[in-house]
């Protein structure tokens, strides 16, 4: 499943890159304002911190809200207390598009990331011209050479990788990378499978300094406690956001 998201993702970019050329696009990253901070935005605090996602659907659960205004939803994650916003573009099987990411950026200030199934210079170049100050780098869908032109070229733009992992392996190799912002994915994303305990189990993996994200499998303020009592700093949710009351939940989530 991660193979055909990953080559559907970069087989829709292509598409888009006739329209709109690397040159093109090259030029609009470049004349952006500079990203925002996210490794200021996150760091370690006294209470967990959020990235709350805007995801209309997925291929594990189908259609999980409508979200015609994408910008809105995102002002409700910045007033309830949110330290970053996730924003989906991936349009097949989640529903999403780069014009999200722009309707976000116009309307928020915090930082956003571009999640999408990133494995070509021109997505990550796309994602900085559409105002992304993150970019999603998932381990388990490249080798060690795009990892690192891509992460490189992230930090060169001036923005964060969020490097995500799903095993001790892909996590010594996020190590090795250097990333500050490491996720640890409790869906599988070749068989979608959910393990709660996985971050636990790799917590003692990340190296010193780095701010610990847990992804996925946070239905509730219970869950958000279990990551932090293993070990994490952040926890991205979407699911239990976009099916609820997300200035609630985001109040239940943030008083961990």
């Amino acid at each position: 499943m991660l193979s055909e998201l990953t080559a559907n993702a970069v087989a829709d970019s292509l598409v888009r890159r006739e329209a709109r050329p690397l040159a093109e696009v090259e030029a609009a990253a470049l004349v952006r304002p500079p990203a925002l901070d996210a490794l200021e935005a996150l760091r370690p605090s006294s209470h967990v911190k959020v990235i709350a996602e805007i995801k209309r659907s997925s291929p594990s659960r189908g259609a999980l809200a409508t979200i015609g205004d994408p910008a809105a939803l995102a002002r409700s994650y910045e007033l309830g207390g949110a330290s970053a916003i996730s924003v989906l573009t991936e349009g097949r099987k989640f529903g999403g598009s780069l014009d999200d990411l722009e309707a976000v950026r116009a309307a928020v200030a915090l930082p956003i990331l571009r999640k999408d199934f990133i494995a070509t210079p021109y997505q990550v170049l796309e994602a900085r011209a559409a105002g992304a100050d993150l970019v999603l780098l998932i381990v388990a869908a490249l080798d060690d050479r795009e990892l690192r032109e891509l992460y490189d070229l992230i930090i060169e733009l001036g923005m964060t990788p969020l490097v995500e992992t799903h095993s001790a392996e892909e996590l010594d190799r996020a190590a090795a990378l250097g990333a500050r912002l490491i996720g640890v994915n409790a869906r599988d994303l070749s068989t979608f499978e959910l393990d709660r305990d996985l971050f636990g189990r790799l917590a003692a993996r990340f190296p010193a300094g780095t701010i610990r994200v847990a992804e996925s499998a946070v239905k509730s303020a219970d869950d958000v406690a279990h990551y932090r009592a293993a070990g994490a700093d952040v926890v991205l949710v979407g699911e239990a956001l976009v099916t609820g009351d997300p200035i609630a939940n985001l109040s239940a989530f943030l008083a961990v």
